[in-house]
């Protein structure tokens, strides 16, 4: 995802997934923030695919938890759901084929939510996937979910209308980026697209053209969820989701209030982490971060139950911090988010300069411009510590603030000139990044992007800048979801590209065919080994930081983590203090 954390609650995510530094808050007190490294595996045994969840001390059924947040989720529909505030709640009303065990500490594992297990690789070529639906999972009108509703769901995501979800079960079943050429959703109702068939009411099968071996992560996202065919009202299914989870959606008043109270058909028994112990779950929206904080920091009433979602905003990080109380009502670690500092290298053509860059680079300053410690924490990798298989590692050790005199020895007398692009909503970054660089050697012009349209401008192959800064998270805990996406050349295109550092080597792509072939469970170490040769030979961006999360709730609310996966508040184990 390329998208600043505070419009990211209400806009479009892009891919992402983490897990240094999520703590549950079990109430004892506030998360310390110290780093931990996230590990993950893939279910084996059926048994760990099956609930009911472990129950979470001290909760108990009953009472209604609030989210306060600005803006109204973008989308409910579980197709078009790619918003982080919309990928948190919609496992609150919906099931997928897959899931994660979460700790909240950066221990996850991939489960079968809907399905028995996180499907099984056929031929052991990753291009034939079988899941086996479990039986026992419903409808919130009490009809039975089967392989054909969960069929049509994923096949109504090639519905061109249905706007703003994630692609890649599109993409890789139409084997083209351009998935809906190749298969007409409203042409084809009664069908399905080819490679995905329903063998019969329990199976559910993908075949592909090319090995894709991290499917069990991309079927966790909510484009699997199933759908009735005479259910889907299509755009307007956006208003008013079928449930197949926990909760169903009881009032939908747009821009103001969302409303979900239990679906009683919902069977534990068949769910391995989700526990709905609130009666009700209300959105609330309107007030502004520091408006939202406010009202949860003076916990009176409602709010006592209630969730800022838009976190902790500046102006208050000090009084929160030094309040042991509030401390007790935070939650805080490491998001999946990373900022980077992109290298154009069709421009940026001499790898000595785009090194010195990375030894020129003061991470200590850009944070405090950022927003200091509580809102960002520095990296020197491509890949957040979140990532299964991550090692920590510095092909360009220069210190917290940077090494100049490494930087004079690279560039060898000469004053590279370089055009650094900066969003026009945050003209703070580029001045502390002119300063910081200019006093390295380099000689920097700054030049502004309307921020509605830098995405798409840096994403032109052809863009006039040298550098520009980045964010990318993943949408599963896989170097698979970063390395590729950000820097195989065989990807770049006129426009809209991720790889916006535009590298393009033979030998790194070659690198990427021969990880994405491996079994999942065996791509971490891989990818890790791939993040620091990526680094050492081609420099082709400066790592920044990772953003962190710092969310408040009030006195009455237990079970709240920031999710391994996304780096948001989680409500799987949510409760309300009776």
């Amino acid at each position: 995802m390329r998208l600043k954390r505070a419009a990211a609650a209400g806009g479009a995510l892009a891919l992402l997934v983490v897990m240094g530094a999520c703590s549950e808050n079990k109430g004892t007190g506030g998360d310390t923030g110290a780093d931990r490294v996230q590990s993950g595996s893939i279910a084996t045994d059926p048994k760990e695919s099956m609930g009911p969840a472990p129950e979470v001390p001290g909760a108990a059924k009953g009472g209604t938890f609030r989210v306060i947040r600005e803006t109204k989720i973008s989308h409910l529909d579980p197709q078009r759901v790619y918003s982080f505030a919309g990928l948190m709640n919609a496992p609150l009303y919906s099931r997928f084929l897959t899931t994660f065990k979460d700790d909240g500490s950066g221990k996850v594992t991939l489960v079968g939510d809907l399905a028995e297990t996180p499907g099984t690789d056929v031929n052991k070529d990753c291009k034939v996937w079988e899941f086996k639906i479990k039986d026992g999972v419903k409808f919130e009108d009490g009809s039975p979910i089967t392989s054909k509703e969960i069929a049509y769901g994923i096949a109504r995501s090639f519905d061109p209308d249905l706007t703003g979800g994630p692609t890649y079960l599109q993409e890789w079943l139409a084997n083209d980026p351009q998935y809906d050429t190749k298969w007409n959703f409203k042409a084809n109702k009664t069908s399905l697209p080819p490679g995905l068939t329903t063998p019969d009411a329990k199976t559910l099968k993908f075949e592909f053209a090319k090995p894709h071996c991290d499917l069990p992560f991309a079927a966790s996202l909510p484009y699997t969820a199933p759908l009735k065919p005479e259910k889907d009202t299509g755009v307007n299914l956006d208003n008013q989701p079928f449930s197949s989870g926990p909760y169903k959606i009881t009032k939908n008043t747009a821009g103001t209030e969302l409303v979900m109270e239990r679906n009683e058909n919902w069977d534990p028994k068949t769910d391995p982490v989700r526990h709905a112990y609130p009666d009700k779950i209300v959105w609330n929206y309107g007030p502004d971060a520091e408006a939202g904080a406010n009202r949860v920091i003076s916990d009176s009433g409602d709010d006592q139950t209630a969730l800022a979602w838009n976190g902790v905003p500046s102006a208050l990080i000090a009084r929160v911090t030094g309040d042991s109380a509030l401390k007790q009502r935070s939650v805080q670690g490491q998001t999946p988010s990373l900022w980077r500092l992109s290298i154009n290298t069709q421009r940026v053509t001499d790898l000595s300069v785009r090194q010195a860059l990375n030894y020129a680079i003061d991470r200590d300053g850009f944070i405090k411009v950022y927003g200091g410690e509580a809102s960002a924490k520095a990296v020197t990798t491509l890949m957040p510590p979140s990532t299964i298989g991550y090692e920590k590692y510095d092909a360009y050790p220069a210190g917290p603030t940077g090494n100049v005199e490494k930087v004079k020895e690279l560039l060898a007398g000469k004053t590279p000139e370089l055009v650094l692009g900066v969003g026009d909503d945050n003209p703070e970054y580029g001045t502390q990044l002119k300063t910081n660089l200019e006093k390295a050697g380099f000689k920097i012009t700054l030049k502004t992007i309307p921020a509605d349209a830098k995405l798409d401008e840096v994403g032109k192959k052809n863009n006039p800048w040298d550098l520009y800064i980045d964010q990318w998270a993943a949408d599963w805990p896989s170097g698979a979801a970063i390395l590729p996406v950000l820097f195989d050349g065989r990807t770049i295109k006129a426009e809209n590209n991720s790889n916006t550092s535009y590298v393009n080597s033979d030998e790194i792509n070659k690198e990427f065919d021969r990880v994405l072939a491996m079994p999942a469970a065996e791509q971490g170490k891989e990818w890790a080994k791939l993040d620091k040769r990526i680094m050492t030979e081609l420099a082709p961006a400066v790592p920044l930081f990772v953003e962190q999360g710092y969310y408040l709730h009030g006195s009455k609310v237990g079970g709240i983590y920031l999710s391994s996966i996304f780096g948001y508040p989680a409500f799987t184990n949510v409760y309300v203090k009776q």
